[in-house]
């Protein structure tokens, strides 16, 4: 199969390189001197430079040769942020199989990926693939399990046959949805968990954090029309698990930072990666608010990020909070 990955970053360069272990692969990069330097190098010696590239992998970046790799049967996928996913998917053709990685709900519109795509390519097959999952780890081969989620079957099944197999595990899904919000709101939640861990809150805390955050994305993606079961597989529990807990996930690293003291600028100055429950936790509130969606731990979360509430004071209201049954919220 005929795979282009449309971003080199981390986990972009992660599936380019798994995937390229069996089929024919372009990793395609915005800045022609890092393209250059991933030819040179024959690996991405920035996010994972001690994974040399198979020789079915070739770096560029060249947006037409991306394209004409892939076109007609072949498969697209994007891995970059979710701020760039809208301009992306607008220079792709008007038929492309096409799946995407990124995380998040997009700011300003506060759309989904897949509720981009509708807008942008409504004669595509388009799906996201999504679970719990470091790129360092799928790079290096590790067991990693994945879902392809999309309204269109064969899409999924497309996806079965780019990347299943090996180390990975490729699971189908027909609710882009849940899989889309849990990707999205795991992220702030893992912010969440960072920040009672940088305070030693403790492992009561930790699982009390878990538990109840995976209620709230629950809640809310019911309410935009998910299925409720996804949230208990590996894009929801699965996913924000890893993500809350593992020492690899950015958006706990900004949690500790915050913990630490550091302003939100100086956590992701030290990160020097793209962490995307900061830019998704404004805009998982409005949509909880829009719809009636109580979400306590996420509005905590972005008041802290808006620097209104203090770590402490945020564990502080949380905790003073009424008495209620485990159903109704934290």
């Amino acid at each position: 199969m005929q795979i282009s990955l449309l971003g080199a970053g981390a986990w972009g360069t992660a599936l380019a390189i798994a995937a390229a272990r069996r089929h024919a692969v372009v990793l395609w990069a915005r800045d022609p001197a890092q393209a250059q330097a991933l030819s040179d190098a024959r690996a991405n010696t920035r996010y994972l430079p001690d994974r040399p590239f198979p020789d079915a992998l070739r770096p560029t970046a060249d947006w037409s040769a991306a394209v004409d790799h892939a076109q007609g049967e072949g498969l697209f996928v994007v891995a970059t942020p979710m701020a760039a996913l809208r301009g992306t998917l607008a220079r792709l053709p008007h038929d492309a199989r096409v799946l995407w990685l990124c995380k998040g709900f997009e700011a300003g519109t506060g759309l989904l990926g897949h509720q981009i795509a509708q807008e942008l390519l409504p004669k595509a097959q388009c799906g996201v693939l999504s679970g719990p999952s470091f790129a360092q780890e799928v790079a290096a081969g590790q067991p990693t399990a994945l879902v392809a989620a999309s309204q269109d079957v064969g899409l999924t099944r497309l996806a079965v046959q780019a990347f299943h197999g090996g180390s990975l595990r490729v699971y189908m899904s027909t609710d882009p949805v849940g899989v889309e919000v849990g990707g999205a709101v795991k992220n702030v939640l893992a912010i969440a968990t960072g920040i009672a861990d940088g305070m030693a809150l403790g492992l009561n805390a930790r699982a009390a954090l878990i538990t109840r955050g995976l209620a709230e994305m629950s809640r809310l993606g019911v309410a935009m029309g998910a299925q409720g079961e996804t949230f208990m597989g590996l894009t929801g529990l699965g996913d924000l698990v890893l993500t809350a807990t593992g020492d690899l996930s950015r958006n706990r690293q900004v949690g500790l930072a915050l913990a630490e003291g550091l302003t939100l600028e100086q956590a992701l100055a030290r990160l020097g990666h793209v962490a995307e429950g900061v830019y998704s936790a404004a805009t998982v509130v409005a949509r909880a608010r829009a719809l009636g969606v109580e979400m306590p731990l996420a509005e905590a979360v972005n008041e802290v990020l808006q620097g209104r509430l203090t770590p402490l004071d945020a564990v502080q209201r949380l905790m003073h909070r009424d008495a209620r049954m485990e159903a109704e919220g934290f």
